[in-house]
């Protein structure tokens, strides 16, 4: 029996975005006002959402588990750093299965757990599971929803 596919984002749903953003410079925040995602080296920075490795441990034994996510165009150490984000903190759940793309309705799947409409997470073709959301607001109620 195939198992049921899940992409998950990162920013937002396993990563702390603001984690890394507490860590940089107020000249740095300074200098990328209103474009912080284009800080090189600022995606390294980051610590995982509490709760994300346990939960993607869990959906890993019954779900065949991706990450989907989007690089900023014009950060140009945002792709290797999630990469190596990923090597570090994910345990090899996601050895060769990090997706890197602007359309995510262009990848086939189950599930899409994402905190943002943006890039094609509206559009994916499976359901999206909004992280956030009144529905979905943390890692329990998503487990609650995908392992009942």
């Amino acid at each position: 029996m195939n198992k049921k596919r899940i992409f998950f984002d990162m920013d937002g749903v396993l990563v702390d975005f603001q984690s890394g953003v507490d860590k940089l410079s107020e000249e740095v925040k300074e200098e990328y006002k209103g474009r912080i995602d284009e800080v090189p080296g600022i995606f390294s920075l980051m610590q995982p959402i509490p709760g994300a490795l346990e939960a993607v441990q869990l959906l890993a034994k019954n779900y065949d588990v991706y990450i989907l996510t989007t690089s900023p165009w014009n950060n140009p150490t945002a792709a290797s750093d999630k990469v190596e984000w990923v090597k570090k903190h994910m345990n090899g759940i996601f050895h060769k299965r990090v997706v890197i793309s602007h359309h995510k309705e262009l990848c086939i799947g189950d599930y899409l757990i994402d905190d943002n409409a943006k890039n094609g997470a509206s559009e994916f073709s499976g359901e999206w599971i909004q992280m956030g959301s009144k529905q979905f607001p943390d890692w329990d109620s998503i487990l609650k929803y995908l392992l009942m």
